[in-house]
């Protein structure tokens, strides 16, 4: 996920047809993460077919590979004629990373209208908010909220060489980072990082450090070493529960701002694979929203994919 400071940026829509009603006919609805596509195929609101395939995030993979996980993803949930296709993605900040990614599914549902949004919108939606802010803890971390009057900010999300604080990336990172401090002051391999060297393949700490800069691993592979962090802390590590507590407290931080922003109080709805998943980053999270007064907080109960049917039956 990306930098989303353009909060003026509006949804991309590319039409070549319409329907009778908002959730009549073939809904294509596509969750685009960091680590894969999740793609649903809705007839007339119900859900028909649900699928995954590879990340088709540009950010993330080329656009090579992005428009070949698209055509292996439409070629299970997108045969025949498809109405609308509801796209949300990291790293859609303006009107051109919004048509660029429509130009990518256009073809693959010639006679659809395509409408791309940040994903953070798809994740509002799904927690049955109109308003509020939405917290994305996933591969990256991002913050997106709106107001009763039609306001919108953003905070965070400005990719992994700036920030994704609080996401899978950075707690992989941080756990190199413990394993490498650990072997500069000479202490033992501790359990973090024995987990992480066998996850590795490797077997010295100081072998971290020409991998993490490789171009055979990259953001994916190292926000998949999160698991460690979140396994260590159940049992019992302490600088593992500290880095979960940390995530948390920086994810508030990015909620916070944007309830600033918006002057609202809530609510504040956490999603992403790390945020629907790891309990003590939630109580963390909800812990330091409680100390600013906010106590509307929820954790997603349903795939962020399942709110383009609210987007699509907002009014126009």
């Amino acid at each position: 996920m990306t930098n989303t400071q353009n909060s003026s940026a509006t949804p991309f829509d590319q039409a070549a047809g319409s329907a009778a009603s908002p959730l009549h006919g073939i809904t294509i609805g596509l969750d685009i993460g960091g680590t894969k596509t999740h793609g649903i195929r809705f007839e007339d609101g119900h859900p028909a077919a649900d699928e995954s395939a590879g990340s088709s995030n540009v950010q993330n993979v080329s656009r090579e590979q992005a428009a070949r996980n698209l055509a292996d993803l439409f070629a299970t949930i997108g045969g025949g004629h498809v109405d609308r296709v509801y796209a949300g993605s990291g790293g859609i900040d303006t009107d051109e990373d919004a048509a660029a990614l429509a130009a990518l599914i256009q073809p693959l549902a010639p006679e659809a209208r395509v409408t791309v949004v940040h994903d953070s919108r798809l994740l509002l939606a799904a927690g049955r908010a109109a308003t509020g802010v939405a917290v994305i803890a996933g591969t990256g971390s991002a913050a997106w909220g709106r107001n009763a009057d039609g306001g919108e900010a953003r905070a965070g999300g400005w990719g992994y060489l700036l920030g994704d604080e609080g996401s899978g990336y950075w707690l992989g990172r941080e756990a190199v980072r413990h394993s490498l401090r650990r072997m500069n002051q000479g202490l033992p391999v501790d359990q973090l990082t024995a987990a992480l060297l066998a996850s590795c393949g490797l077997d010295h700490p100081n072998k971290l450090i020409a991998l993490f800069h490789s171009p055979d691993t990259g953001r994916r592979f190292w926000a998949q070493q999160a698991r460690h962090v979140v396994e260590a802390a159940a049992s019992g590590h302490r600088d593992s529960a500290m880095l979960l507590e940390q995530a948390g407290q920086d994810l508030a931080a990015l909620a916070g701002q944007v309830l600033g922003q918006l002057k609202i109080e809530g609510p504040v709805i956490l999603g992403g694979g790390l945020g629907m998943n790891v309990a003590p980053l939630q109580e963390s999270f909800r812990r330091n929203l409680a100390e600013t007064g906010v106590t509307d907080v929820r954790v997603l109960d349903q795939e962020p994919v399942f709110g383009v049917l609210q987007l699509v039956a907002e009014p126009a």
